[in-house]
């Protein structure tokens, strides 16, 4: 089984996507906890180093509503038209052997645009998001504890694909083979390979193909 991460793994959402949505985490740290842009800025940087999402340290500290921080963080009325991506995705997914599934930290209405934005849902066999993850998203081991179960997933005959090493770090730990998704020339002894783009799996398939 391949498990593909979705926000820069199988698009770019650097450019366009996620200025937006950290204004939007912004606003909301603004307006619910009274700080400032700067202090905005803090929180939700603290937070995403810490506990891998802003929501994941909200929860912690401030048992915030994981359902209501994302109805306000995540509204894109024309998230289709913001959706970058390589032209040679789908058919590097179509020519990828085994299984594959999208696990992602986004809301369901989210994951469920980009998809559709990308034309890429045919490909998978399911779409985990945060929801299903009962709100304890990538890196906690609890979230892909879940994923595996629901799925019954051996970790040993999974691939995962991610763009954040933290993420990376625990499925490595549950005895997937971790690819890290990076323009980086040196990798950590728990990635097994890094490539630039997910286009350039299918070449690899010999070495990292599963059920």
């Amino acid at each position: 089984m391949w498990i593909f991460d979705l926000d820069n793994t199988l698009h770019d959402a650097r450019s366009t996507i996620f200025p937006s949505m950290h204004e939007q985490i912004n606003d909301y740290l603004k307006r619910h906890f009274g700080v400032d842009e700067a202090g905005a800025n803090a929180m939700r940087q603290v937070f995403w180093q810490r506990y891998g999402t802003t929501m994941n340290g909200l929860m912690r500290h401030y048992g915030t509503d994981p359902r209501h921080f994302l109805r306000e963080t995540h509204v894109f009325p024309e998230l289709a038209d913001r959706v970058l991506h390589e032209n040679t995705l789908r058919h590097a997914l179509e020519r990828l052997g085994g299984r594959k599934l999208v696990f992602s930290n986004a809301p369901r209405h989210y994951v469920a645009e980009v998809l559709r934005g990308l034309g890429l849902r045919r490909y998978f066999d399911a779409v985990y998001t945060i929801e299903d993850a009962r709100f304890r998203g990538k890196p906690a081991l609890h979230g892909f504890i879940l994923l595996l179960r629901k799925h019954h997933l051996d970790p040993h005959r999974c691939a995962f694909v991610d763009d954040v090493l933290e993420n990376l770090r625990t499925a490595h730990a549950l005895g997937m083979s971790t690819v890290w998704v990076s323009g980086a020339t040196k990798r950590p002894a728990f990635v097994d390979l890094r490539v630039s783009s997910v286009t350039e799996l299918p070449r690899l398939v010999f070495r990292y193909g599963s059920e």
